[in-house]
């Protein structure tokens, strides 16, 4: 199933007519402008979608800073957004698609599998030449009909013994993944047996995802094999949606830990080390 789509396939899409619902994704973390940078510049017919209070519910300790909404909520947002039954949906932002993969996890976890990122978003867009436009773009309500479960995740406890039967990747940066910094969680560090996977090493310097097979190279010196469980966390579950992504692209399937390292460390019952963990192939993580 195809993940990404370019931009020049995306322009000859509007370009015919075919129906195409835009999503633009525009958050960073501490960055809370998004709207801001949306109303500024944004693809034509583009929907803004507020990370924050669409894409997550309330910060709670017990489940994490951004943890996933009830499927209700859900369900209002996307319909607010104009999706309807059998739309192609192609989600982006202005940050490699490391915001948008969350609304691309969440929908196809919805059951909407025509659901694409638009490979290097926003600056791939500008870099094609192609035009934007400023200002809000209103919607038409939609009739959109969601399930849930599609995609795979897991919680604490079975994050907890990932690593005794497949592979659990940390999509944070290597310094958080070490303890040398945490900036907005409880405790630096990370989950016992986890591996260091930082998303940015998924993108080129353009920003696009690297090509199937630097990906499966990657993934595979991580110890990421064909027929070996593989989960993925990060802070608060966004990011750990572009490692998916990633992974997706590269042709191995793997599971989300929702709420991440912002739930884990919050239960003091919970174990949290530092250091650069082994590799599978016991060379150092970064």
């Amino acid at each position: 199933m195809q993940t990404l789509m370019d931009a020049a396939s995306l322009k000859e899409r509007l370009d015919c007519g075919r129906r195409t619902v835009l999503l633009d994704v525009r958050w960073a973390l501490g960055d809370p402008h998004g709207r801001e940078h949306y109303l500024k510049e944004h693809l034509p017919g583009a929907v803004f979608v507020d990370l924050a209070t669409e894409l997550a519910g309330p910060a709670d300790p017990a489940r994490g800073r951004h943890p996933l909404p009830p499927l209700e909520q859900f369900l209002a947002s996307v319909r607010a957004w104009g999706v309807r039954n059998g739309d192609v949906i192609v989600a982006y932002d202005d940050s490699g698609n490391m915001a948008a993969a969350r609304l691309w996890w969440m929908l196809r976890n919805a059951g909407l599998t025509d659901t694409y990122l638009l490979d290097g978003g926003l600056a791939a867009w500008r870099a094609a030449g192609y035009e934007t436009e400023t200002g809000e773009q209103p919607a038409e309500a939609g009739d959109v009909v969601l399930s849930d479960g599609a995609m795979p995740v897991i919680d604490a406890g079975q994050a907890a013994s990932w690593a005794q039967q497949g592979v659990l990747l940390d999509a944070r940066a290597g310094e958080r993944f070490r303890g040398e910094i945490e900036p907005v969680d409880p405790r630096a560090g990370h989950i016992p047996g986890a591996v260091s996977a930082p998303t940015t090493g998924n993108l080129g310097d353009d920003g696009r995802f690297l090509p199937a097979e630097q990906l499966r190279t990657r993934f595979a010196s991580l110890g990421v094999r064909p027929g070996v469980p593989t989960a993925v966390y990060c802070g608060s579950g966004v990011t750990a949606a572009h490692e998916i992504a990633a992974l997706t692209v590269a042709g191995f399937p793997a599971a989300l830990y929702p709420g991440s390292f912002s739930e884990w460390s919050n239960n003091p019952s919970n174990e949290v080390v530092t250091g650069a963990a082994p590799y599978a192939d016991g060379t150092a993580a970064d």
